[in-house]
């Protein structure tokens, strides 16, 4: 009888241990599954991996006062230059994954490891957003003997033109070399310390064309000393509605800048969401449009996956582009 009392006691226990494990395995269960869903309950910090009061720098300071109403957190900017904005993007990477710290990530995510100045790669990131785009466009002087994109290569094969860069590596010097590599044209890569001076050298006539940006050139384009005759974009840019793009002229390449938001690639995939779903409603917003507009730079909103996808294209592209120019 004592026997049986011990062995009812022996079991009561362990339907009592069991159901408390059952418990504390539903709560960790459900802890997990919900991970992040009160994601974000502190601000979120934005790095841009440049100065402030560049451009990247004011687009990111814009967005982050508009996002903060759609995000439910105020968003701090924290510039980290240097390394021509590798040493902002090597920490953005490397950055706990939680979601409060996201990257404003441009071009230079892709050029500079494959130039061997980076150690990091697009893969080290979760895309986000595309934030806006700028393509590069081939610029003549308004008297240049060339009106097509046509008439410009047929010259380039008689004789090398000057074409202005904004430096040697920099994104408007590749533009220019993929240029040359779609078309067999031929140019004397002149680089600048930034696409204004290449600007005004084109305007003087110390060089034959620039490769920098529509935005770049527009306002010279306006008053009639500049004349586009051609941007390396997927679509017209609506400044200059009636300048072709090079696919229309059958050359097919898309290069340029752009500027986009990113956070770790072990960040949880419903951190992620959020992110994605607040930070593509303040893109797609007319607050923000405008506001890129009023900056005289290109729009272009992309969610996670088109950015993926925009940064799998154009990481190929480099990969093949930048070893062929041996800048090292």
């Amino acid at each position: 009888m004592k026997k049986y009392k011990f062995s009812l006691i022996l079991l009561a226990m362990f339907v009592v241990l069991t159901a408390c494990g059952g418990n504390d395995s539903a709560k960790s269960g459900s802890s997990e599954t919900g991970k992040g869903s009160n994601f974000p309950s502190k601000p979120v910090e934005l790095i841009v991996p440049y100065a402030a009061g560049g451009g990247t720098d004011t687009v990111a300071r814009s967005f982050a006062d508009m996002a903060k109403n759609d995000l439910g957190q105020s968003i701090a900017v924290v510039n980290m230059e240097g390394g021509g904005g590798a040493v902002g993007m090597q920490n953005g990477a490397k950055a706990k994954a939680d979601g409060y710290k996201v990257s404003m990530v441009t071009v230079e995510l892709l050029t500079l490891p494959h130039s061997g100045l980076a150690q990091f790669s697009h893969t080290d990131f979760k895309p986000i957003a595309l934030l806006n785009e700028d393509s590069g466009a081939i610029t003549v002087k308004a008297d240049a003997p060339w009106n097509t994109l046509e008439e410009f290569i047929t010259a380039t094969k008689e004789k090398k033109l000057k074409v202005g860069n904004s430096g040697t590596g920099a994104i408007w010097h590749l533009a220019a070399a993929a240029f040359e590599k779609e078309t067999g044209a031929q140019f004397n890569h002149i680089p600048f310390e930034g696409a204004a001076p290449a600007v005004t050298a084109l305007l003087g006539g110390h060089v034959d064309a620039v490769s920098v940006s529509p935005a770049e050139v527009v306002t010279q384009v306006q008053a009639g000393e500049l004349k586009v005759l051609g941007v390396m974009a997927e679509e017209r840019v609506e400044s200059l509605p009636d300048v072709p793009t090079l696919k229309e002229s059958g050359i097919d390449l898309s290069i340029g800048t752009w500027r986009g938001l990113a956070v770790p690639k072990d960040t949880p995939d419903d951190v992620v969401k959020i992110l994605e779903e607040s930070f593509g409603k303040t893109a797609q917003s007319d607050e923000f449009k405008e506001q890129i507009k009023k900056m005289n730079l290109g729009y272009r909103y992309e969610n996670g996956e088109g950015f993926t996808k925009l940064l799998e294209e154009q990481d190929q592209l480099f990969a093949n582009l930048i070893p062929s120019l041996k800048l090292n």
